[in-house]
């Protein structure tokens, strides 16, 4: 009996994968570029965004898997096969890896510490350099999903007012909702911190941009922890160098790994880190998929099948 094959198309720096569930032969796992495959041959495809076209070639193709949480890149190129369900990675330590850089980043901007920072350099004791009082820093988590839902209510035990804004309205114990296009300006009046955690769609492609920043308070701060293609980052550095926001965090990026001459390296509002917010786990993401492939080939759908209207 043939075994499922699976071509897996994702970076070197992934070799720990293969020494897990995926090469315990219990599949035909073929690693894109390292050996010749017969197209009709692959039952499976796992990767993070497949090269243009190559999903077409593929005609027994069952399924598709996510290395990630979020799925635009398989949507990258507008070639996506509807017929192929296209299955995300979800996992709880990815939600409290997420959660925790983003509370360790608004944290240090609500306390000030970068204030702080800069008195050590100076060798001044700036004891009367007090942080904000936590029920005046207004949170705004950006999509209510898994991970947004775990970030908010982390944000509420501390104390902080919480909001969140989504495509449809929530109803999450001790956080204001916002929903739709017509209730973002007001969701962005009323936070001091935005957190953005949405999927990358049609609708939310360019969402932080000139009128979303207008529209905060003055000295607001954004952290984006999604996708690059939520930010226009022309609009974040005027709306930074203009005074209006303090800082912004930035995890990922349009072009990745960011191009050198980028300005947002240097700029001295901007903090970046490289895409690494929250890392899938090759043992975890292994077991999903390989989960997912026995669920299919017993006649069954796994959870996280994404929708192809919304795109997650």
């Amino acid at each position: 009996m043939k075994k499922p094959a699976l071509l897996a198309i994702l970076p070197n720096a992934w070799n720990g994968l293969w020494q897990t569930r995926l090469t315990d032969g219990t599949i035909d796992l073929i690693r894109f570029g390292k050996r010749p495959y017969d197209p009709p041959e692959i039952d499976y495809v796992l990767s993070f965004r497949p090269p243009q076209g190559l999903l077409k070639t593929l005609p027994n193709l069952k399924a598709c898997f996510s290395m990630g949480a979020g799925v635009d890149g398989f949507f990258a190129y507008g070639d996506y096969p509807a017929e192929v369900p296209l299955v995300r990675f979800s996992d709880d330590t990815l939600s409290a890896e997420m959660a925790q850089y983003v509370l360790m980043h608004a944290l240090v901007h609500h306390r000030g510490q970068r204030r702080f920072d800069a008195a050590q350099s100076a060798h001044v004791w700036a004891q009367a350099m007090l942080p904000r009082r936590t029920e005046d820093t207004r949170i705004g988590i950006m999509g209510a999903g898994v991970i947004g839902t775990f970030a908010a209510e982390m944000f509420v035990k501390l104390g902080f007012p919480v909001a969140s804004w989504s495509r449809s309205r929530k109803t999450l114990p001790g956080i204001e909702s916002f929903a739709g296009a017509d209730e973002l300006p007001a969701f962005f009046a009323r936070t001091d911190i935005v957190v953005c955690l949405l999927p990358l769609t049609p609708g939310t492609q360019g969402i932080l941009n000139a009128a979303a920043f207008a529209a905060m308070p003055a000295g607001g701060f954004v952290v984006n922890v999604a996708r690059g293609g939520h930010m226009v980052i022309p609009d974040l550095i005027a709306a930074l160098d203009s005074g209006h926001l303090s800082g912004a965090v930035l995890d990922v990026f349009e072009t990745e790994p960011l191009p050198e001459g980028s300005p947002l390296w240097s700029h001295p509002k901007v903090t970046v880190t490289p895409h690494i917010a929250s890392i899938s786990q090759p043992r975890v993401a292994a077991d999903y998929v390989m989960d997912g492939i026995a669920a299919f080939e017993r006649g069954e759908r796994p959870a996280n099948i994404v929708e192809f209207g919304r795109k997650y």
